[in-house]
């Protein structure tokens, strides 16, 4: 049990700030010594839970990714998901992500559809927590949290993920008030620089934010007239999602209205 223990302690160290770490930042976070997360990193090694690059360092391993993608993990969101990302991928040629909002109300990426183009956006850290304050997807979802929610969030501070992130809460309380209205998020460099992306949430049965579909698009492809034409397919998108899932016009209107109108 404490192997185990220590093993959770190791995974939970990974994030989208540091999806790569060596023994000693390990050995630093987890309060461990070098040698017990040498030992443990061996073993978490050969069950494919973490794996090491050229470098040396260890990043989140395979195994994660398959159990989210084979049926280990109840996946009823990107079961519902993944048809319709499909279909917002052959419409718009451009890379659909699937982001699941967290129990601490962070969000993942969890799945992805390729855009076919030469340049394109291609995600990376599957399953590794990214701040809701970054992104597209992660306004789109802080915009249909419980109002009470959103400005606790407001109120904690926002840690730039590049210089274009929004990290004025008055600013962002004004954009997660048009988000509601426009039912589609937008963002332009704010999480990854060269990437502008637009994004909606999902529900479901319960009225409740389960996630969001988002459109990442390389900068010189989506201008402001591109931009309105996205937005609006990814928001018909997310709510084809949200009605395979339970959603009804009712009881999304109950998520907008919690969450400020």
């Amino acid at each position: 049990m404490q192997s185990i223990d220590r093993a959770v302690q190791i995974l939970r160290c990974f994030d989208s700030e540091d999806p790569a770490l060596g023994i000693t930042e390990l050995s630093r976070r987890t309060g461990l010594s070098t040698s017990t997360v040498h030992r443990i990193l061996a073993s978490m090694l050969d069950n494919d839970l973490v794996q090491q690059g050229s470098d040396r360092r260890y990043r989140l391993g395979p195994l994660i990714l398959q159990l989210g993608r084979n049926g280990g993990i109840p996946a009823a969101f990107r079961d519902a998901a993944l048809p319709v990302a499909k279909r917002l991928r052959d419409l718009t040629d451009e890379t659909v992500g699937i982001h699941e909002l967290l129990p601490n109300e962070h969000r993942a990426v969890i799945e992805q559809v390729e855009s076919r183009q030469e340049l394109r956006r291609t995600y990376t850290e599957f399953g590794v927590p990214i701040p809701i304050h970054h992104g597209a997807p992660g306004k789109a979802l802080l915009s249909h949290l419980p109002a009470d929610r959103q400005e606790w969030w407001l109120a904690q501070p926002i840690d730039p993920a590049t210089p274009r992130t929004i990290d004025d809460p008055r600013a962002l309380r004004r954009q997660l008030r048009e988000i509601r209205a426009l039912g589609w998020a937008y963002s332009d460099g704010e999480r990854t620089s060269g990437i502008r992306a637009v994004a909606a949430p999902v529900t479901d049965h319960a009225g409740e934010v389960v996630g969001a579909l988002g459109l990442s698009v390389p900068t010189l492809r989506l201008d402001d007239e591109r931009r309105e034409v996205l937005g609006e397919a990814v928001r018909d998108a997310a709510w084809q999602v949200s009605l395979a899932l339970g959603a009804t016009p009712e009881s999304r209107a109950r998520v907008v209205q919690r969450a400020g109108g």
